[in-house]
């Protein structure tokens, strides 16, 4: 190179350091103008209106390119502690307003899309609800990395490119039915491919040992069959600060795409064989694990996510400090969000140790001070416990040292507990059986400096129940971090109305500062503001209605109370308790208990895992229930209900701001968290719930007088089960009795007899642990006063206006600063917006 010619510094330089892209009206229509022209290839015959979102999408794209290079140069500079979110899920919805609203281009498109002839609101249906989670855990990861990058954390999230989500569901004769969700079949125009990082991915072989140079005793991986881990990375934006995170998802794919000499031969489907093994591993989120084959993919699924992330992060650590892994714990943390990421406990010490040379000692200090787990259940047969002989057969390495692990700790539950054998039993990793399994959660505990439940209530019980042993070993490991949502999201874009009306009213402050809504308790007095906010869940209301109608063929009247209970089905949740209330409804109106009633609209929705028959069955009974009382002219104007199929987060975004009353009514000491009943109270909702999860911090937050408080306490349902008689609720409730009586009599499946006869047996069963029939009583009367409430529109608006304004503590804003302070040590990193 001669004198005079820059170097690879100056032309990287000279390559990305460009002027900042404008953000007003007039360059993006040249830019969209550009894309949709040049780059797609469309021109004014065209009339689809996915052409136009994906140009769209590459204007913002861009715009957000320069915040995310920015991002990792400001990180760089400081050397930054960094957290990394581990999480099978990340149930992220539609990106594209979220994108316009954190970039502070929500205006600017909208006049540059209507000059060009579309509405932002029409480009937005055209995107696919991203199919990377299923429930309330993928949601969470997805608000905690919104926040993360607000609050300028510096975080990245790990997880996997599932080609196809869960399923979609529909809703055939009442039943069920799973469909594929393809929901990649189009492309992601928000990802970027990042070949350059891929990382390969042990599964199969053995375990050998051999001298290093040093004499030292070493493992080492033989004999494995390979896949690689090919990372596609999604920009996560701050809110109007200049961040950009990531989320890094991983795809599988084979070493070698076929095999030529297969190809050759004539063996067509051998030749491709490889490769289509290697990408069942990220084909589809959540395979059924009830069969062998389901067991053997969710692991390799778990173990997948693992290896690349650590991989990941090891080779930026030797890229940026060399093989010196002395300071590695003090700038690293890894969050396991659930058991799914424990393998990186035992992952962790094999890179260390195989690949990099450290001691045993010197890794387990390493993971014992990385490593921080969240749980998220009080069902014990949630948590997670995989055979070791599918250990054995596909991860020999780890299971070794999952071994070593275990007899190291047990050494330790011994010194603590001299003689005690049977609580060695219970605590050991290895849960001893005909089958034995490793367990997951007990593994995550063992190598994580902290471990974290998800609402007052729920760490309490899993420090009193679930998890005791651990908490008397370790009592300074356990901590709460109560969950949240994104007022980005849940608020700020899903409710543009209230949105405005907020702003008008207290300024725009509280997006970024969610306890800035407490000013709100001055104006709940005010006739004039609670007619607007009256006006504001009026057109929500009907947008919500129209939806149901578009979805569900049910017509619901927005002057009627909107009851609304969507999430995943489950016996613990409880959705059968909302179904019986319904039957009681329709049983007064068909005896005449009309006066001063309360019109009311039911909405359910949810998808039962494939293999959960009895959650399916609950799915039948809310729609043969629903097209009973929707025939029934008696209960025109009086009671509606709608079974809302294929629930998702865009569907959440309308549905929750249309909501009044919010059914949060799991069996108290069942529910971790909940964050549906953060989200409808924030937008208004009043919530009818029992005192779990994050329920009894809301009403904590708003006072019981806004609350519609019901059921056993966690300690009463406790007590209760050991002489539960349904029988004899029954026989003492005649409300009670006539609806176990037009259930059992087939009154809503005549024509399919016997279909529920497990519901009923459920329902009658002396050991249901979920007790529905034991608060029935109990949620009927809370009903009554929630329908009583409705009735006095002026009272009612003053507790909706109350609740919004109390719902400051459950941003993840806060639960962030919580983790970042508390868990990770993690400070601010402040990144200087394009031109800046």
């Amino acid at each position: 190179m001669s004198a005079d010619s820059p170097d690879k510094n100056q032309l990287s330089a000279t390559l990305t350091d460009l002027p900042p892209l404008g953000t007003d009206v007039l360059s993006l229509v040249d830019d969209f103008r550009s894309y949709y022209t040049y780059h797609l290839g469309r021109d004014r015959h065209c009339t689809s209106n996915h052409y136009a979102y994906q140009a769209l999408v590459l204007i913002l794209r861009n715009r957000l390119m320069e915040r995310w290079k920015n991002t990792r140069y400001a990180y760089e500079g400081v050397d930054s502690r960094h957290a990394y979110y581990l999480s099978l899920e990340f149930l992220m919805g539609r990106a594209l307003g979220n994108a316009t609203l954190n970039l502070g281009l929500e205006e600017s498109t909208t006049l540059a899309l209507q000059c060009l002839g579309f509405e932002l609101e029409d480009l937005a249906e055209a995107e696919q609800d991203a199919g990377l989670g299923n429930g309330g855990l993928g949601r969470l990861a997805a608000c905690f990395l919104d926040s993360c990058a607000t609050l300028q954390l510096p975080v990245t999230g790990y997880g996997i490119r599932y080609e196809y989500g869960m399923f979609r569901q529909e809703i055939v004769d009442g039943h069920q039915v799973e469909e594929p969700d393809h929901w990649l079949r189009a492309g992601n125009p928000w990802e970027i491919e990042r070949p350059e990082y891929t990382q390969r991915i042990h599964f199969g072989g053995r375990s050998e040992f051999y001298r290093d140079h040093a004499g030292a005793l070493r493992g080492r991986w033989v004999g494995t069959s390979d896949v690689l881990a090919v990372p596609y990375d999604l920009p996560v934006p701050g809110f109007q600060n200049g961040t950009v995170n990531t989320l890094r998802l991983w795809k599988a794919a084979a070493t070698d795409e076929f095999d030529l000499g297969e190809f050759n031969a004539g063996f067509y489907p051998e030749s491709v064989a490889a490769k289509n093994v290697a990408e069942l591993i990220t084909l589809v989120l959540y395979p059924n694990d009830s069969s062998e084959n389901g067991k053997e993919l969710r692991l390799h699924q778990q173990y997948f996510l693992a290896s690349a992330s650590l991989q990941d992060v090891l080779a930026r650590w030797i890229g940026t400090h060399g093989r010196d892994f002395s300071t590695f714990a003090e700038k690293n943390v890894f969050q396991l969000n659930d058991t799914h990421p424990s393998c990186c406990v035992p992952e962790l010490i094999r890179l260390l140790m195989d690949e990099h040379a450290l001691s045993w000692d010197e890794a387990w200090e390493i993971v014992r001070r990385t490593m921080a787990y969240t749980n998220h259940t009080l069902l014990p047969e949630a948590l997670e416990k995989w055979p070791v002989r599918i250990f054995r057969q596909f991860l020999p390495r780890l299971l070794e040292i999952i071994y070593e692990i275990n007899a190291r700790f047990l050494e330790e539950v011994a010194r603590r507990w001299p003689g005690d054998r049977e609580r060695q039993r219970r605590m050991s990793l290895i849960e001893e059986g005909d089958e034995p399994k490793v367990r997951m959660a007990y593994l995550a505990i063992v190598g994580s400096f902290s471990v974290n439940g998800v609402a007052a209530l729920h760490s309490r019980l899993l420090q009193e129940g679930l998890f005791r042993d651990f908490f008397e070993l370790w009592p300074e490991k356990f901590n709460n971090k109560t969950n949240g949502v994104t007022p980005r999201r849940w608020l700020a874009w899903c409710n543009p109305g209230l949105r405005g009306l907020l702003n008008e009213t207290i300024g725009e402050g509280w997006v970024a500062d969610l306890e800035e809504l407490r000013r709100l308790e001055a104006h709940a007095g005010d006739r004039g503001f609670r007619e607007r906010w009256q006006k504001v869940k009026r057109v929500n209301k009907e947008r919500l209605a129209a939806l149901v109608e578009r979805e569900c063929g049910v017509s619901f009247d927005p002057a009627a109370l909107f009851d609304v209970q969507v999430k995943r089905i489950h016996e613990y949740k409880r959705q059968l308790l909302n179904i019986l209330h319904v039957i009681h409804l329709y049983d007064r109106i068909k005896r005449g208990e009309t006066a001063g009633w309360t019109p009311r609209c039911v909405l359910l929705g949810g998808k039962a895992a494939p293999g959960y028959v009895m959650a399916k069955s609950i799915i039948k009974l809310a729609s043969n229930v629903s097209r009973v009382v929707n025939a029934e002219p008696a209960a025109a104007g009086l009671l509606k209900m709608a079974f809302f199929p294929n629930y998702r987060v865009s569907a959440m975004e309308v549905i929750c701001p249309g909501t009044d009353l919010s059914e949060q009514i799991s069996t108290a000491g069942k529910e971790a968290s909940g964050t549906g009943n953060m989200k409808f109270m924030m937008n208004g909702a009043l919530t009818i719930g029992t005192l779990d999860g994050a329920n009894i911090e809301i009403r904590e937050e708003v006072g019981d007088e806004n609350f519609f408080l019901f059921g056993l306490t966690a300690e009463e349902v406790a007590d209760t089960r050991a002489h539960y008689d349904p029988a004899a609720i029954i026989a003492a409730d005649p409300d009670l009795a006539r609806v176990m009586q037009l259930l059992e009599s087939g009154h809503f499946n005549q024509f399919e007899p016997g279909i529920f006869d497990s519901v009923v047996r459920a329902l009658l069963s002396p050991g249901d642990p979920w007790l529905v029939l034991g608060d029935f009583a109990s949620y009927a009367e809370a009903q009554r006063r929630a329908a009583t409430a409705y009735r006095d529109p002026e009272e009612w608006t003053r507790m909706s206006i109350l609740n919004t304004a109390a719902s400051g503590k459950f941003s993840t804003d806060r639960t962030m600063r919580q983790y970042a302070g508390e868990i990770w040590q993690l400070a601010p990193v402040p990144v200087l917006e394009p031109g800046g």
